[in-house]
């Protein structure tokens, strides 16, 4: 592993760094006005939420790398203390890169980027139209860090108002594939949280999983399973047991009904088709296995039935292979 003290290198490698590690991050597309009127609009990838209660989000406006001078948004900020923040979806991540563009104070991005202004209802800077998830804000408060080039100024904000499409909801939620954003990566590289790149991870919130430190030492030191399938085996409350695993494992035994004829290419196919109980009933047909043969193949069920979010389940299968095949 390489190790760096920010102090013995230079200020655009530790951009680097932090840009190429800290990641992927969310884009706030931030409109801000002067006091003169003059709109304007920048994405700001050092930014987050940081409380509900008021709601509460920060990015950074930070100083220009080249010679440490403020940028307009940070001027705008601290003239009129109000902006509005934008999320940044895929169907207009080029235009958000062309308001990134350092044009001179008194050109309007929006004009710029072709993105649509349209009015704010509680703050005077303009809302994107495109962007389905708006909030209007009143900055809070503006925390400086240094005074040279790329030093951070941390813009604290206070949510006011949020406009959000209807259509993003499911059941209550703004779902991922609904909204499709985008985020910021290392270089110019960009991250979309769309389709296959996003799923589901069980929030231990209203549970007590058991932790890695009670699982089975036969499923721990499994050459099968990765170290996520066992963070998820740790997050099961209660392990099955010994007559949850026979009672199973019997009903899969009696709904059986492949011949043993076509076994090994079957599994396979079945493997690359995601049905782990249609592996395990090849496995429990197959009497011809070995033991170390039946154990793998065991484990390879267990870790797509857990793979497929069906923990209990893939502890049954998981504790049947180490019952007689360890």
């Amino acid at each position: 592993m390489i190790t760096y003290l920010p102090k013995e290198i230079s200020v655009p490698e530790v951009q680097r760094l932090l840009q190429g590690g800290i990641g992927p991050r969310p884009i706030a597309l931030v409109s801000t006005i002067s006091k003169d009127g003059i709109n304007n609009l920048s994405p700001f990838s050092f930014y987050n939420v940081f409380g509900a209660n008021p709601p509460v989000i920060a990015f950074s406006p930070s100083r220009r790398g080249r010679d440490g001078s403020f940028k307009d948004t940070y001027l705008n900020l601290v003239e009129t203390k109000e902006c509005v923040v934008q999320a940044v979806t895929y169907s207009m991540v080029e235009q958000v890169s062309l308001a990134s563009t350092e044009y001179e104070r008194a050109i309007d991005e929006f004009v710029k980027s072709g993105l649509t202004p349209i009015n704010s209802d509680l703050v005077k800077p303009k809302r994107v139209k495109e962007s389905p998830f708006q909030m209007e804000c009143k900055l809070i408060d503006m925390i400086s860090y240094g005074n040279g080039g790329a030093s951070a100024n941390l813009a604290v904000c206070e949510i006011i108002k949020f406009h959000v499409y209807e259509e993003l909801f499911v059941n209550g939620n703004i779902h991922p594939n609904k909204i499709d954003l985008v985020a910021r990566m290392s270089g110019d590289f960009y991250c979309r949280a769309f389709g296959d790149n996003v799923f589901e991870v069980e929030k231990p919130l209203a549970k007590k999983g058991i932790g890695y430190d009670q699982i089975p030492d036969f499923i721990k030191n499994s050459n099968i399973y990765s170290a996520n399938n066992l963070g998820k085996f740790g997050n099961i409350e209660i392990i099955p047991s010994e007559n949850a695993v026979t009672d199973y494992i019997e009903e899969v035994r009696q709904s059986t009904i492949i011949q043993s004829d076509y076994l090994r290419n079957s599994f396979e196919e079945y493997l690359t088709q995601r049905d782990f109980t249609k592996m395990l009933q090849i496995v429990l047909v197959n009497s011809s296995l070995s033991p170390s043969d039946k154990k793998q193949m065991l484990e390879r069920t267990a870790k797509v039935a857990l793979e497929s979010n069906q923990t209990e389940i893939a502890w049954k299968i998981a504790l049947f292979a180490g019952r007689d095949n360890g």
